[in-house]
C-alpha cells in the first residue's frame, strides 16, 4: 500500500496526485492539516534523511522562521517545529513498503514505485 502524506492544496502534492492516478496506483492520502503529522513516521523520516532533506528550506513556512530559529535548528528543533507546523517538511513523503520517497521526482517515482 502506497501511503501519500501532504497538503491538499500544495502544487507538488497534486502534480504528485495526477501522477500516481496516470500510473494506476492505488494510495492513501494523509493530509497533514486534517490528520496532523504522525509523531512516529516524522521520527522515522528524520532518522533516515536527516532534517536538511526533511525540511523544505525552500518554502514559504522556512523563510517565516526567525532567523535565529532557522540558524539553529537541528533534528531535534526540526521535529518539534515540524509537528507545530506541518507545511514545513517537504512534499509530498511517500511510503510504499520499505520505501520512502520525499518530494516529487517523476523519474524517481517511476524507477520506485511503477
Amino acid at each position: 500500500m502506497i501511503t501519500v502524506y501532504g497538503i491538499p492544496n500544495c502544487d507538488t502534492v497534486k502534480k504528485a496526485r495526477k501522477w500516481l492516478d496516470a500510473q494506476g496506483l492505488s494510495y492513501e492520502f494523509h493530509d497533514y492539516k486534517k490528520a496532523g503529522v504522525p509523531a512516529e513516521r516524522l521520527d522515522g523520516w528524520l532518522d533516515r534523511f536527516g532534517w536538511e532533506t526533511v525540511i523544505n528550506r525552500r518554502g514559504m513556512s522556512w523563510r517565516r522562521l526567525p532567523a535565529e530559529e532557522r540558524e539553529a535548528m537541528n533534528a531535534g528543533r526540526a521535529r518539534e517545529a515540524a509537528l507545530a507546523n506541518p507545511s514545513l517538511i517537504k512534499r509530498p513523503v511517500v511510503e510504499s513498503g520499505e520505501q520512502i520517497l520525499i518530494g516529487f521526482d517523476a523519474d524517481e517515482w517511476q524507477e520506485t514505485l511503477a
